[in-house]
């Protein structure tokens, strides 16, 4: 029988065991082939991340922080009284906004629709996550973005905005990283004032909830705006561009309005599922009139005010970029090495959201514009030229403040302010600045102050001329402005004060555009400058004459403020005196008469001006050669305005029209502004300063008069600075005999007879008529181009010229020849007797004879070469008169007389006849047997208000008497002439008079001896 085997305990342990160790070493690799797993998935995923993120730099807190904080902000520029004048040019409007301002049913509704468990996650939602990847796998029509408001935020801020796999994973990772440094508040307040929300009403893309309630609603305080207008803006960051109400021209769209309102709704049933707002509150935010409560269209600021915008523009980038540069001066800006400096400091200045106030005057602007927009105050557009352009600014002279600009007609056709940056040639605008002002202030003239308006020969034989055409000879320096005559300023400028002190009297007043040049240029008194000047220098300049003299620099940008309300630039004003009040006084009143006097180049805006008169004002005008720029600066005591017309392109001129237009439109300027801001001209007069007199003084030479001033009759009034009263008296007349020739008195030569030689009171010039004549000839020999005849270079009073020279003319020894073609014509009891001019150069003028009722022939009045060849006489009714004519040389020659010619009684003109050769005058009588007048009798004075009266008796009409001398004395010993009249009577006017006075006759024979004297007293 076979024996059963016994199970072996110990060898049973055994096998449990090693059975044990399998399943622990199956267990083992399994955790070791799923640690593996899970690390081999892990590195891949850490390998994708890494591979996503390796460009991308491990951003630390404050590089987060900085980057949150640091926004585009919109800047904005305000009127001078705080109005908006609209927000500088960005891409958007952006307004920040700080979390305690954001009301609490604002982010109600934006987490509402964004994220609804923003303040449990850590920045990502991952059951959001998942149903995001959940919705684009199976394609769901409905897709949520999964990404959380944290997300976005990152997104928008650190990345670009493309929607790809790579962008989510980053955006995921920074989240993290944004939810570790910042707090929750300050994530949804960065969310808040970072996303876009579309279009505003002006068209501009509006950043951030405040400027979304701006832009689109008009509401300026988040708290004002209601649960259906949160929850349209809660709605908007998802699409802005396909919800925008309004498209990029401010214009309504309603295709986008209808989506943004269900957007709008989904936000709402949002809120309510989330407890946010009540089912009532849910009911009446869906009946609210979202499109009734729309901002209505607003242009942009750029479109109302381009150019002053763009103005603002550059003088606050100048601004900006000399605080970051405090070394640079406004100079140096123009320096190409700068350019850059300039460049960034726009950029800071258009996106730091600056709040920039400026100087202008709202009402002021618009008037002056309401002028510059109306094309019936200008010539017609033309093809060739095109827009006939202006370019105004006025000036609060007082400070320095721009007030208003005209900077152009058309902001699309030219884009340049012509008011601040065009340069152009001042013309004769620039005389006061550079010639009649420093001159004034440093004694050189006076208002009444004599300069002669006579040719000057410039460099090269240039021979300038005034514009009004020839030469006035001696002239007041106020008549000399008043009538804006190009010789005296020359004199001024070149002569007198000199280029190189003119130019720098000129850029204390603030003018910067004199060139090195300009300083060889001897007529850039009149405009002929290398450039040029601006509108805005050159009225400035003329603002420290209505200042009294204190010069303020010109200025729009009163201040800058930034973002957090720190001023970050006051203007401070600088006022810098440079010439007296007692200057600017004087130059003002001269101004005044530029307008006031007739016949003064600014006349017309006495009328043109309404309210002239009652306000005062003062200017001066200019043009340029041809009429390509015309100018009218002018000024009252509170304002100065300058007004320049032209083309853009200088060598196209004015109409007819266009010429006057400055002045016209100075004053139509003028008339709207004072109408328009009357409170701006309250000052009722110029102040006249301490130390301003009144004088009379010689019209021929400024000084004190004396009695041959007197007696010429030539005295100006006129006001002076007291430290410039003239103390010498008059010391250029003398009496002197005689004789015209060519236009030019001489010296008579011996043999001349006194009949034919004229005795008067003339004046010694700085440079005689006769040296002025060789010069000029001189002159002619070497010109490259024409000129014109002598005789138009010839000053208007050269008869009144001392002679310095003998007469040239020679004696040919013969006697002259008969005068030809002797007529006679009568009426109205005058007769006119004609001949021609005789061939002799020595012929020094012509005697007429007359015989009455056939009585001897007399002689009865001589005429001058040079005179005329006409004699006017009375020929009294019932008589008859025959007369002829005979020719006289230097040396007293007489000519055999012409033919008789006649008239009778009634007035009829005779054939002429031939007279006797053997005996003229038909008695044997000769002009050597007459004799000069009687002595005049029956001298008396009268006392009188301002002198005395002298009378006398007439002396008989057959002595054909041509005047009286008054002579003085205050001893009855030496007489001096005082005065001439034509008739028998004469007022002599002095404040004290003790002396005696005498008188003679005057006829073409003589000089009668003196009537006895009388004594006057008058204290």
């Amino acid at each position: 029988m076979a024996l059963k085997k016994e199970k072996n305990p110990d060898k049973q342990s055994l096998g449990s065991a090693r059975k044990g160790r399998r399943v622990w070493k199956v267990l083992l690799w399994l955790f070791v082939l799923g640690l593996a797993g899970i690390l081999f998935v892990g590195g891949a995923v850490f390998g994708y991340v890494s591979a996503i993120v390796k460009d991308d730099p491990v951003r630390s807190r404050t590089a987060i922080e900085e980057q949150i904080s640091n926004s585009n902000v919109t800047g904005f520029v305000y009127f001078r009284d705080g109005t908006p004048i609209g927000q500088l040019l960005s891409e958007g409007d952006r307004r920040p906004v700080d979390y305690k301002e954001i009301p609490s049913i604002v982010i109600d509704a934006v987490l509402a629709i964004e994220d609804n468990h923003f303040y449990e996650h850590i920045g990502v939602d991952m059951k959001g996550t998942l149903r995001a990847v959940k919705e684009r796998l199976l394609n769901e029509s409905v897709q949520t973005g999964g990404s959380t408001l944290t997300q976005q935020l990152a997104r928008r801020v650190f990345l670009n905005l493309d929607r790809t796999d790579n962008r989510k994973v980053k955006e995921m990772l920074l989240a993290l990283r944004l939810e570790r440094f910042l707090s929750k508040e300050e994530i949804i307040t960065a969310y808040l004032n970072k996303v876009p929300f579309g279009n505003g009403s002006s068209g501009y893309n509006v950043y951030g909830i405040k400027a979304a309630a701006r832009g689109i609603f008009g509401i300026t305080d988040l708290k004002k705006l209601n649960i259906a207008e949160c929850a349209y803006l809660a709605g908007l960051p998802q699409l802005p561009s396909a919800y925008s109400a309004f498209n990029g021209k401010g214009n309504f769209n309603e295709d986008a309005f209808k989506r943004a309102i269900k957007r709008q709704q989904l936000v709402l049933q949002r809120m309510l599922e989330e407890n946010k707002i009540t089912q009532a509150q849910y009911e009446e935010a869906l009946a609210f009139d979202i499109k009734g409560a729309l901002a209505p269209k607003a242009k942009k600021a750029y479109e109302n005010y381009p150019y002053l915008m763009f103005e603002t523009e550059r003088q606050g980038a100048q601004i900006i970029a000399m605080l970051n540069n405090p070394t640079l001066k406004k100079s140096d800006l123009s320096k190409k090495e700068n350019s850059q400096l300039l460049q960034d400091a726009r950029q800071q200045l258009m996106t730091g959201g600056y709040q920039i106030y400026t100087t202008i005057d709202k009402k002021v602007y618009a008037a002056m514009h309401k002028v510059s927009d109306n094309p019936d105050n200008f010539s017609p557009t033309s093809k060739a030229k095109g827009l006939e352009q202006v370019a105004g600014i006025m000036i609060d002279h007082k400070t320095g403040a721009i007030l208003g600009m005209i900077e152009g007609r058309d902001f699309y056709t030219e884009e340049m302010n012509y008011a601040t940056q065009m340069v152009r040639q001042p013309g004769s605008t620039m005389k006061p600045i550079a010639a009649y002002l420093p001159a004034l202030e440093e004694g050189l003239i006076q208002p009444a102050s004599i300069i002669d308006d006579s040719p000057v020969i410039l460099r090269n034989y240039h021979i300038p001329v005034n514009s009004s055409g020839g030469y006035k000879g001696l002239v007041t320096a106020r008549t000399a402005l008043n009538e804006s005559r190009n010789i005296p300023a020359l004199k001024l400028f070149n002569d007198k004060v000199g280029i190189e002190k003119a130019w720098a009297f000129a850029k204390k007043l603030g003018i910067t555009t004199i060139q090195d040049e300009d300083y060889q240029a001897q007529t850039g008194v009149l405009g002929g400058l290398r450039y040029g000047v601006t509108v805005e220098e050159l009225t400035n300049a003329y603002g420290s004459i209505a200042n009294a003299g204190v010069f303020n620099d010109s200025y729009m940008i009163e201040k800058i403020v930034d973002p957090k309300g720190n001023v970050v630039y006051q203007h401070t004003p600088e006022p810098k005196r440079v010439f007296s009040k007692q200057t600017a006084y004087l130059m003002t009143d001269m101004l005044r008469t530029v307008i006031s006097e007739s016949g003064s180049t600014g006349h017309s805006i006495a009328s043109d001006f309404k309210k002239y008169g009652q306000i005062p004002a003062v200017g001066k005008t200019g043009t340029t050669q041809n009429y390509a720029d015309v100018w009218f600066e002018g000024y009252t005591p509170d304002v100065t305005l300058g007004i320049w017309i032209g083309y853009t392109e200088q060598v196209n001129t004015l109409t007819s029209d266009g010429k006057k237009r400055a002045r016209k439109i100075w004053a139509k300027v003028m008339n709207e502004v004072t109408s328009s801001v009357p409170e701006r001209f309250t000052t009722t007069s110029f102040k006249k300063p301490d130390g301003i007199v009144k004088k009379t003084v010689s019209g021929f030479s400024g000084l004190l008069p004396t009695a041959l001033t007197q007696q010429a009759g030539k005295l100006n009034t006129d006001i002076f600075n007291v430290k410039y009263v003239p103390t010498k008296s008059d010391n250029v007349l003398v009496r002197a005999k005689y004789v015209t020739y060519n236009g030019v008195n001489y010296i008579p030569r011996e043999g001349t007879p006194n009949d034919m030689v004229r005795e008067k009171i003339v004046m010694r010039r700085d440079k005689p008529i006769k040296e002025l004549i060789d010069d000029l000839q001189k002159a002619f020999s070497k010109m490259r181009g024409g000129h014109r005849d002598i005789s138009y270079y010839i000053p208007r009073d050269a008869r009144e010229d001392a002679p310095t020279k003998v007469d040239p003319r020679q004696d040919d020894g013969q006697a002259p020849s008969s005068p030809s073609n002797v007529s006679i014509s009568a009426s109205g009891g005058k007769a006119t007797i004609s001949f021609a001019k005789n061939g002799e150069k020595d012929v020094v003028g012509y005697r007429l004879y007359r015989s009455v009722n056939g009585s001897a022939f007399k002689h009865t009045e001589s005429l001058l070469t040079g005179e005329g060849t006409k004699f006017g006489v009375s020929s009294a009714s019932g008589s008859g008169y025959s007369y002829y004519v005979t020719a006289v040389d230097v040396a007293g020659k007489e000519s055999a007389p012409s033919a008789v010619v006649s008239v009778d009684g009634s007035g009829t003109s005779a054939a002429p006849g031939t007279p006797d050769s053997k005996d003229p005058t038909g008695s044997g009588a000769s002009l050597g047997d007459s004799t000069a007048p009687s002595t005049p009798e029956g001298l008396h004075g009268k006392l009188s208000d301002t002198g005395v009266v002298l009378t006398w008796s007439s002396n008989a009409s057959d002595e054909m008497i041509t005047g009286y001398n008054i002579y003085f004395s205050s001893n009855d010993g030496n007489y001096t002439l005082v005065g001439t009249s034509r008739t028998p009577k004469y007022e002599y006017s002095a404040a004290t008079i003790s002396g005696y006075f005498r008188v003679s006759a005057v006829s073409a024979l003589g000089e009668s001896g003196l009537s006895p004297s009388i004594r006057v007293e008058k204290s």
